[in-house]
């Protein structure tokens, strides 16, 4: 694998200020709740949970959706900033309906994983980081998915796919195309089988 492509987050532009962004009332109900779970003056250790809330709402984090999830749990947009630009989760641009990540690391780079990209990238027509103009696919490399012992990953949104092969990569995204969603396994935590 080609390391040196400098996959890193921080070296990417800023995000887009985007339109203005405010919590719908079902998603501030939510995130109320997950702040109770901690002390009135560390809510800000509530920011994973803001910022997945505020993707799922708006499809990926501009610079207002971070402001205002800063505001939110009452911790500086840099410090939001600092999460979104760190994690490979949390997307700064629009991404596609399935977003599948395969994990580079070095468990799933000795079982293929470079292989599974290169099938993954052939059958969607993506280089990695790329999304399709329909907004169907995006693809990315990842790193560490936490499923080691099961490597290679490939994430589809929360769907984990375990010891992938190129084929079953090719047949994955056949899968999403003919059958949608219904293709994938709900795979948390869990070996599948082969």
């Amino acid at each position: 694998m080609d390391y040196g492509r400098g996959r890193h987050k921080s070296a990417r532009a800023l995000p887009e200020e985007g339109p203005a962004f405010v919590y719908t009332a079902e998603n501030r109900e939510a995130l109320e709740r997950i702040c109770a779970r901690y002390p009135e003056d560390q809510r800000k250790s509530a920011i994973l949970a803001a910022l997945y809330l505020a993707q799922r709402q708006q499809g990926y984090l501009t610079r207002n959706a971070m402001r205002h999830v800063a505001d939110a749990i009452r911790c500086t947009p840099a410090e939001v900033e600092d999460v979104v630009s760190f994690y490979t989760m949390f997307y700064t641009r629009p991404v596609g309906r399935n977003v599948l990540q395969v994990c580079r690391t070095l468990s799933c780079a000795l079982m293929g994983a470079e292989r599974v990209t290169e099938a993954l990238s052939e059958v969607l027509h993506l280089s990695p980081g790329q999304t399709d103009a329909a907004g169907e696919f995006s693809l990315f490399e990842v790193e560490c998915l936490g499923a080691c012992d099961r490597a290679p990953v490939v994430c589809v949104n929360d769907d984990w796919h375990e010891r992938q092969t190129p084929e079953g990569a090719r047949a994955l995204v056949e899968g999403l195309r003919t059958r949608g969603r219904s293709t994938l396994t709900g795979c948390h935590l869990r070996i599948e089988k082969a």
